[in-house]
């Protein structure tokens, strides 16, 4: 009696357990890694979307655009996060590898913010006087019209995308001073500035919380603003750019539906609420 309740009971558990795999294993699962710019507003997308559609798991982690792209071209990620677009020699590789360039998404818009501290007297920078800063041949705030204070260089890592992007389109291709601290996430470049009055740093847009952001112009010519809306819309902000997702081959199923979604007024309402602006 007492064996055959218990074969009972080890029938039943082994039942459960196979009908709670059988649901955990029915899941759709989509996997995205890259960009640091893009994580926050990635892990909301991924929270609001798995809310309305529980048959779906998103994961979603950073490491840099670099990261993403090479996890995209490796084969260990269904969708790779960039703040900058793919080089040359990426696309060749996923060409060669899978038969496919990729698949481009545009799916936000961001401006290159620049950070500095609140004590910080400086109001606005030239593309040229941002150039100098980074190649440090300006080395002290007061040659810019700031305090007699030396200039301490914050950027991110060479995995970064923004690290890319702010280099060649600001420092026209040249690299970064060696003084440059390169620290793993903007909101450590923030973090930094935030703590040294006479650090300078740049990032998204979507981190310039609690720190003072500085007006940017092309040149002499025209207008310094910040990154907002209007004027990375217009063009008006001179380092404004996409944000991207990329995926091996041409989208269908779930991981369609989820890239539909983030490009509707649901999912781009979203962008704005992050702090980024949409791309419609």
């Amino acid at each position: 009696m007492k064996n055959r309740f218990l074969r009972t009971v080890f029938v039943a558990a082994v039942a459960v357990f196979g009908l709670t795999m059988l649901v955990a294993g029915s899941k759709k699962t989509i996997t995205i890694k890259g960009s640091d710019t893009l994580v926050i507003l990635a892990q909301r997308w991924a929270e609001k979307y798995m809310a309305a559609h529980p048959d779906v798991v998103i994961q979603v982690t950073g490491g840099g655009s670099g990261t993403g792209i090479s996890a995209l071209i490796n084969g260990t990620t269904d969708f790779a996060n960039a703040s900058r677009a793919m080089k040359k020699s990426e696309v060749e590789k996923l060409q060669k590898k899978y038969n496919t360039p990729g698949n481009e998404i545009k799916v936000a818009k961001d401006g290159i913010t620049i950070y500095v501290n609140a004590e910080n007297g400086i109001e606005e920078l030239s593309l040229a006087q941002l150039k100098a800063i980074y190649l440090a041949e300006v080395t002290n705030w007061k040659d810019i019209g700031g305090n007699d204070a030396p200039i301490v260089l914050y950027g991110r890592e060479n995995s970064s995308g923004t690290f890319v992007y702010f280099r060649d389109n600001v420092l026209d291709g040249k690299d970064y001073s060696p003084m440059m601290q390169s620290l793993p996430g903007t909101a450590a470049v923030v973090n930094a500035v935030v703590k040294d009055k006479n650090g300078i740093g740049y990032g998204g847009a979507a981190y310039a919380e609690g720190i003072k952001v500085v007006k940017v112009k092309k040149d002499d010519a025209s207008t310094a603003c910040v990154p907002t809306e209007e004027t990375v819309k217009t063009g008006k902000y001179p380092i404004a750019r996409y944000l991207y997702m990329y995926s091996r081959a041409k989208l269908t199923n779930e991981k369609k539906d989820y890239i539909d979604w983030i490009l509707s007024p649901e999912g781009q309402k979203l962008v704005t609420e992050v702090g980024y602006f949409p791309v419609k």
